[in-house]
Parts: structure tokens; sequence; C-alpha cells
């Protein structure tokens, strides 16, 4: 992150108590007027000091509506006539002129609904509190800019950080990402269970459903939004009787659903409005639901799209399936290496499994030793810990397959 960040306020720090909060006198005017144009004239004068016309959009967030002051609310989230191609332009990565970078600043302070970091690489960071605070970081210092801040009104104070600066929830996950491992599970996936459902979230609380099949996986991932954060579920739908009648009690739900001509809808609500939606599933082909509650419904696996040059720029995180645990540890296998694991089972097809850093994998009859045996309980026993070389991983159906006697001396 850039090394001199600021605070911009229209609080003169004098009126605020030991722990930072504003006790001086009331507002009795809207900040959509004078003081919202001198923190858009603030952030232009650091921009220009630093040399910046350009700034990408990073985590975009669609929120809730609000709005407060006394001019009316902006409809659109603040996003209306911002983007050439619409709304689908605010995603993550994408590029826009300073002046639009000015007016997301001005959707985000009104509140309207839409929110995200701005950023130009390490050269230049805005981030607009939920209290309304302007947090500017720049690579230079930038004196001409805080004299500007400071003859409009505001008054800039300098951070060690932003409190807005990106920091993941969970450091140690390694991100998933779409790459040609991905796709070519996606497909096994598809052939295996005939249909899936594709999550496309392109912006924070805001999605896109489709029904994969085998016809139409590339069609699809064609037109799916930069940097997208992907969740493949199993078939969600069934008849919608029998889908609403699985609602629970309470609680939030997503409830998706097919119309007539195969286009999919989704929406969350709560028991308050599970009558109003199911009224609206009427003329469904059919429809499903999930539970919005962490780890109680989980897609079969992940994954985030990375930019055209292959590299995974976006930096959103999932709670990680079982798969993808299980491709992650994968990513640390190659053929030769030799593990240490622990027999879990012995199948009475023959194959022997083996418990390697908690992921299954097996070792077939020939692989046990180099003489000819009848059954695995001759050579290994359940409980046993075994050294065992990697002959092979398969990405697509995550299996690992051992060799007990490439580590044994070939007779």
């Amino acid at each position: 992150m850039p090394p001199f960040v600021h605070q911009i306020t229209k609080y003169d720090p004098a009126h605020r108590d030991e722990c930072g909060h504003y006790i001086g006198a009331e507002d009795t005017a809207s900040d959509h007027g004078p003081v919202e144009e001198a923190y858009l004239a603030a952030v232009a004068a650091f921009a220009q000091a630093a040399g910046i016309d350009e700034l990408e959009i990073r985590e975009p967030q669609i929120v809730a509506f609000a709005h407060f002051g006394l001019e009316p609310p902006v409809d659109g989230y603040g996003l209306t006539g911002l983007f050439p191609a619409g709304p689908a332009g605010f995603h993550d990565g994408a590029v826009v002129p300073l002046a639009v970078g000015l007016e997301l600043v001005r959707a985000m302070l009104r509140d309207n609904g839409a929110w995200c970091r701005l950023e130009a690489g390490a050269a230049f960071t805005v981030h607009v509190g939920w209290d309304q605070y302007l947090y500017v970081g720049s690579s230079e210092p930038c004196e001409t800019a805080l004299a500007r801040t400071r003859a409009l009104g505001l008054f800039p104070e300098r951070l060690d950080a932003s409190p807005y600066d990106f920091a993941p929830d969970d450091a140690a996950y390694v991100q998933r990402p779409a790459d040609a491992d991905f796709w070519a599970r996606l497909h096994w996936t598809v052939s295996t269970h005939r249909a899936v459902f594709l999550e496309e979230v392109f912006v924070d609380n805001a999605s896109r459903w489709h029904r994969l099949t085998r016809d139409n996986i590339e069609a699809v991932r064609s037109r799916l939004a930069p940097r997208a954060r992907l969740a493949i579920w199993p078939d969600l739908l069934t008849d919608v009787d029998k889908a609403t009648a699985a609602l629970p009690d309470e609680g939030l739900v997503e409830i998706v659903w097919e119309d007539e001509e195969g286009q999919m809808t989704s929406t969350v609500v709560d028991e308050t409005q599970f009558e109003a939606v199911t009224s609206q599933l009427s003329g469904a082909r059919a429809a499903g639901a999930l539970s919005m509650y962490a780890g109680e419904d989980l897609p079969l696996f992940t994954a985030v799209l990375p930019d055209s040059d292959g590299v995974l720029r976006a930096r959103w995180q999932t709670e990680p399936t079982p798969s993808d645990l299980d491709w992650a540890f994968l990513k640390t296998l190659r053929r030769g290496q030799v593990v240490t694991g622990t027999v879990t089972t012995i199948a009475d097809f023959g194959v022997t499994f083996v418990d390697i850093g908690g992921f299954t994998a097996m070792i077939n009859i020939p692989e046990l030793s180099w003489r000819p045996i009848d059954h695995p309980s001759d050579v290994v026993s359940v409980g046993q810990e075994v050294t065992a070389e990697v002959l092979d991983v398969d990405m697509v159906r995550e299996r690992v397959t051992l060799s007990l006697r490439a580590v044994q001396e070939d007779p």
C-alpha cells in the first residue's frame, strides 16, 4: 500500500473526544452540496499531485440501499450512466477515468449501495469509509494537495495505513484459479452428474446462475464477467411443490428457479418473504433453495477467474470446500515424490487406501510388492504406516496413485 495515507474529513480534530468520536455541533445541511464537492476536489488534487488520471475498481460490492441528507436518492446504486456497457462495467479490475472514479466516490459518500476500493497499483488509493470519511493513499507526499484540501475547509490527518486496506480473511487460504485443470474438472463433473449449476458472483452480493450441460459449458464460459468468483453446485432443481415444502421454518435462504424459457433467477429471502416468493414460482419449471448460513450448504468446488494473461489478481475468498482443500494439497505433490501415510482401508477389490496428510491416496495390487501376492493383506494391514512413491496426480478426478514397491529394492 502507498506510504503516505491521509484521512480526510469535514470534522475539526479539536472537536473529538479521547476516543476519536466527534463531539461538535450536529450538521444542519446535507453533505450532498458544497461539502461533497470539497471532498471530490480534494481527491482530484491528490490524484493530480500523484500524476494519476485513471483508477482501477477493486472488490466491488452492492451492499444495501440507504439514503440520508436533504437531496433525493440516486437510482441504480449511484452507477447509472457511469459505464458504457451499463452496470456490468462495475467489476473487479475495470479501469475508469478519474472523472468516473470521482463519481464513484460521490456514490459511496451518499451511501447509495455501491462500494469499492479505487486503486492505481501501489501508487495511489482512494477508500471511502462507512462513516463517509475519505482515506487517500499516495506514493508521494503531495504537499500541494494537502494545502488544497485545507483551503477547501477539510481536515487531512496522516495515518499509518487506511483502515480499509484489503486484508484476506484467511492469509493461509490458497485461491483456486479457474484454469485448464478447473475447466477439465468441470467437464468431467457435468459428464458424471449430467447437469450442475455454476454460480457466477461478479460483484459481492450480486450473482448470476447458469445450469450447465455438456453442450453449453463453453458458451457460458465465454459470457462470464472478468475476475468473477465461481461456485459449482450439484443440480439444485426439483419440482416447485417439493422445493417450497423444503423451505425452513425461518432463516435466510437463496431461492433459485428456472422459468419456462430456461432462464435462471435467484433471490435471497427470509421467512417473512417466503409466501411472496412462492407466488412468483407458480409459473416456474423447477426450483431449489440454499441456506445462506456459513457451512450449511457448500458447493462442490469453487474458483476465481484469472485475467487473460493467466494471472490471478482478483482477491475473492470463499469458504473452502473439501474439494478445494484437496486441490490445494494436490498442488504440493509431484510424480516421483516420496510420501508417508497410514493405511486406512483395504478394499475387497484389491485397492489399498492410504491417508497422506488428510488426503486419501490409493495403491493398486501390482504396486504393493515385487513378488506376486493374492491379496493386499499379504503385505500391509490397516493402521500400518507406509512409505511410498507418487506415481500419478490426477487433478481432474482428484486422485493420487502410489507405489510401495517403487521405494523397495528391485530383486
